[in-house]
């Protein structure tokens, strides 16, 4: 396939529609998501709108063409969790293997530091065995990226009539100190600030 340069902007409510077409095969298709039902655009926008109160919502696009996106969502509500995040990436299907999802990341990585989260988390699903619904490959991903697993949940997801497990995966991207600088607000970062993090 030839390659195309990847660009990472942040999305937007108006990019709702674009995303949930990446989105929903993952709900109809695989157990990748444990969601069931493919939520509509609104409810779609208003998770984007309420994830950028705080954090970044990034989207990758080739050609114009949105391709992937990246999000995170607080670890737990409680403050003291402040510094830690779940991850979450989803990467057009029939794109993948073209490193949209480690741009994604790269970048999503140096937002989060800036912010002075220091613990990314990664929720992800896994087959025992994998079968046409859920491989490892999230997992494989995320260990090349620098995550290591630190927990596992047995036969806590049940979808297609198959129960699956889920891993937790952790990586640490700053210094932990007595002192801990507060968590500043996505939108408080000034934008030379996201450009040099790699967002167009």
């Amino acid at each position: 396939m030839e390659k195309h340069e990847i660009i990472i902007r942040e999305a937007g409510e108006k990019d709702a529609e674009a995303l949930l077409e990446i989105y929903a095969p993952y709900v109809k298709n695989t157990a990748i998501t444990f969601e069931y039902e493919v939520p509509s655009v609104e409810e779609f926008a208003e998770r984007i709108r309420h994830t950028r109160e705080r954090y970044p919502y990034l989207a990758a696009e080739i050609d114009r063409k949105i391709v992937g996106y990246a999000y995170v969502s607080p670890f737990h509500d409680r403050k003291a969790y402040d510094w830690a995040v779940e991850t979450s990436i989803y990467v057009e299907r029939n794109r993948k293997g073209l490193g949209i999802g480690r741009k994604l990341y790269d970048v999503l990585e140096q937002v989060l530091a800036h912010q002075n989260i220091l613990n990314l988390n990664a929720c992800i699903a896994y087959p025992d065995p994998e079968d046409e619904y859920l491989t490892r490959d999230s997992v494989r991903f995320h260990e090349h990226l620098g995550y290591r697993l630190v927990g596992e949940f047995y036969q806590c997801g049940y979808k297609f009539h198959r129960w699956y497990n889920m891993v937790w995966m952790e990586k640490h991207i700053g210094r932990h100190q007595e002192n801990q600088p507060e968590v500043i607000p996505f939108r408080k970062l000034p934008a030379d600030v996201k450009k040099i993090c790699g967002i167009q």
